[in-house]
């Protein structure tokens, strides 16, 4: 029963004595003070505010007082992060929350060194920082008695837990989360931090996994961004440049803001290795931070840039979560994030000191990017932010599971496994074909009623110990680079392979290397440093395009919609001349556009890479066979007229009868573990990732306009 009066009076005497002692806070914020009964009653929860936001404080001041008020014994909190940075850089503080108390926080992660591991296997520390990876490989680690180390966990916090739930680590935390709930014997209480999103009530909801309707559980954002249909701007000084070139943007970079701390976001790797490169020539202190770099690499440059004052750091969206970069004077963007919530996150780093406003200046380096960056800011200023979803199907993680679970248990009952994760779906009774199929493949051996690992498995996965298993995301072999003993960073193959004249050398660290030796067998190669030259190139990376609303913003800004904020000359000129000499053959304000230029037909729907390939795959008739949709098009077929499209369009029952994407076998290499699902399976779950039924639906409903000149 939640208490009445102030409920800071709910905190243990010590952590209020510490907050105003130590930390030297004249109060809590209102986060904090919202949070207190909710969690210290054991509700779950998701709270919610902006970076820097005091979520961390919010979740461990009530959960480290509920620990002593209930007397709490052995490693009571878990505490999820989704990546190693963020969990290096809370230890220190949480740690020494916890040491108010006396109690102890340790952290557990891919980089931890075994002695560490040994330690926290004997003596339990109270709260454990580690990732829902290195979580499942407690589970099935055979050093690790989990029963022990994990059998008293009360209480979860995931951190960003929005940089989960949208991927397909989302679907492995909470099958793990189920999972520990069976080694715990009882519920378990779970806290979600989150940046703000479109949709809270169901990111707890989701979060809740089985428990979902039967615990109780509340959304806290007392300081929430408005919705969209308040059409509030949010705060910020944003200002949107095109500067043409990346080159150009270095220019502008080394020129602007002398003395002050900058953060500058990428989103590719290359152009982080770039942008850092010219940087570096312009004589500007320049760090890079990016997942292709070595830890120890990265950990340097972060360090030395909180240190700094006159510096310029070039990150991916490494360091968009809560990473500690120190006291940040501006946020550059280098063409523009995929969403507005990515735009949050990064805006949210600056404005941090009294007095200070949030900024960000985007610098443009193409007129696509402009456009996409005009469209997101359009969003923005209309307080609108995207919905977070699970991807759909998750069945390769479903495979994934029973073979973790079947290591754990060593045994499984072929009729029981479904307890296993509460009955939560997929995990429950409904993939009992992709059991038969793990039986039938040999990945599971049956027995007398009952199921074990069986030797396909460990054929396909059993390299390190299974370790391949506790990893939800296949990425690309990569070469480890280093200069004598020491590891730069990974480069893609190709870097290595393909046919160039001259020495190979390669950017890594916004620096460049030559190559001295390759060894293919174990991965490596060996550089030394260099004075110029050198390529940066790393592939895979998702295919899924620009979603719907930020194509349909798009559209808007051809159509003359300016986002709110400030407009360089070069940035209105630039608009202004693509409105005037390219939309009238890509938009129309009565509906969508058909267009032909040449033999080249193309259907302009501004409805997203996703909505496209639905609706390619749904009008094959009219749809060209070998194209690959666009986020903005769909191309047709060259003879086409208005009265074929009107076939088409009926035979789709005006979007009653759509079609899920056609699928390029090789795309489901992508799909982890889709070795241990029948084909058929794999191929539906990547189609069903790659469908927008609602953004084509919309599409169909509306008018088409042609513009049909004769082809030549």
């Amino acid at each position: 029963m939640a208490a009445t009066g102030d409920p800071v009076d709910r905190l243990d005497p010590v952590v209020i004595h510490h907050v105003v002692n130590t930390l030297g806070w004249p109060d809590l914020r209102p986060l904090q003070r919202a949070a207190i009964n909710p969690l210290m009653d054991g509700e779950d929860a998701l709270l919610l505010a902006p970076t820097a936001g005091g979520k961390t404080e919010a979740a461990c001041l009530p959960i480290l007082s509920a620990m002593t008020e209930r007397g709490w014994s052995g490693t009571s909190v878990l505490y999820l992060c989704p990546l190693k940075a963020l969990l290096n850089n809370l230890i220190g503080r949480i740690g020494s929350y916890a040491g108010w108390l006396g109690r102890r926080a340790a952290l557990w992660h891919g980089d931890t060194q075994e002695s560490q591991r040994q330690r926290i296997r004997v003596e339990s520390p109270d709260i454990l920082l580690t990732t829902p990876e290195s979580l499942e490989a407690m589970l099935i680690g055979g050093k690790t008695d989990h029963t022990h180390l994990l059998g008293s966990i009360r209480t979860v916090i995931v951190d960003e837990v929005h940089a989960f739930a949208d991927d397909d680590r989302g679907w492995h935390l909470l099958a793990v989360l189920e999972r520990l709930r069976r080694v715990t014997g009882h519920p378990i209480q779970r806290i979600g931090l989150s940046a703000t999103v479109g949709n809270p009530q169901q990111l707890l909801t989701w979060l809740q996994g089985s428990g979902a309707g039967k615990r109780p559980g509340q959304v806290i954002a007392p300081n929430r961004v408005p919705a969209a249909s308040e059409r509030t701007r949010p705060p910020g000084d944003v200002e949107l440049d095109y500067v043409g070139s990346l080159d150009n943007a270095a220019k502008l970079i080394a020129a602007l803001h002398r003395g002050e701390k900058r953060l500058v976001f990428c989103d590719s790797r290359r152009q982080v290795e770039q942008l850092g490169a010219a940087l570096r020539a312009r004589e500007v202190t320049v760090f890079l931070s990016h997942a292709s770099l070595s830890a120890e690499e990265r950990a340097r440059s972060e360090q030395a840039f909180a240190e700094g004052r006159d510096c310029v750091i070039v990150a991916t969206s490494t360091l968009e979560l809560g990473i500690d970069v120190g006291d940040l004077d501006r946020v550059i963007q280098i063409d523009s994030p995929a969403s507005v919530a990515s735009f949050l996150q990064r805006i949210g780093r600056t404005g941090r000191r009294p007095g200070a406003t949030r900024n960000c200046l985007f610098l443009t380096t193409g007129k696509d990017a402009l456009l996409q960056a005009g469209a997101l800011l359009l969003l923005w200023g209309r307080g609108w932010v995207e919905a977070v979803a699970a991807p759909p199907e998750p069945r390769h993680l479903v495979a994934q599971q029973l073979l973790a679970l079947a290591l754990q248990e060593h045994k499984i009952g072929d009729q029981l496994w479904p307890e296993q994760w509460n009955g939560l779906p997929p995990f429950d009774r409904s993939a009992s074909p992709i059991v038969r199929h793990l039986v039938r493949e040999g990945f599971l051996e049956a027995d007398d009623g009952l199921l074990f690992i069986g030797s396909e498995a460990e054929r396909r996965f059993g390299h390190r110990h299974f370790m391949e298993l506790t990893a939800s995301f296949t990425a690309p072999p990569q070469f480890t680079v280093l200069s004598g003993r020491t590891e730069i960073g990974q480069t893609d193959p190709s870097v290595l392979t393909e046919e160039r004249p001259g020495p190979r050398r390669l950017l890594l660290g916004g620096r460049s290397w030559q190559v001295t030796y390759i060894d293919w067998g174990r991965k490596r190669v060996f550089v030394e440093p260099v004075d110029s030259g050198g390529i940066a190139k790393w592939t895979g990376g998702s295919i899924a395009g620009l979603s719907y609303s930020l194509t349909r913003a798009m559209r808007e800004v051809l159509l003359g919609s300016d986002p709110p904020v400030t407009l360089t000359r070069r940035a209105s000129a630039c608009l202004t001349e693509w409105r005037r000499d390219a939309a009238p053959h890509l938009v129309h304000p009565g509906g969508t556009l058909v267009s032909r230029r040449g033999i080249d037909v193309r259907w302009w729907t501004w409805a997203g890479y996703r909505a496209n390939a639905t609706l390619a795959a749904t009008l094959p008739s009219i749809s060209d066979p070998v194209q690959r949709p666009t986020d903005c098009f769909v191309r047709l077929r060259e003879n086409l007229t208005p009265e074929a499209w009107r076939t088409a369009h009926e035979s789709s029952g005006g979007g009653t009868a759509l079609v899920l994407p056609d699928v390029d076998r090789r795309a489901v290499r992508g799909l982890k573990f889709s070795a241990a699902l029948p084909q058929r399976l794999a191929v539906a779950t990547v189609a069903a990732r790659l469908a927008d039924f609602e953004g084509a639906r919309a599409v169909l409903a509306e008018p088409v306009r042609f513009h049909l000149a004769p082809a030549p």
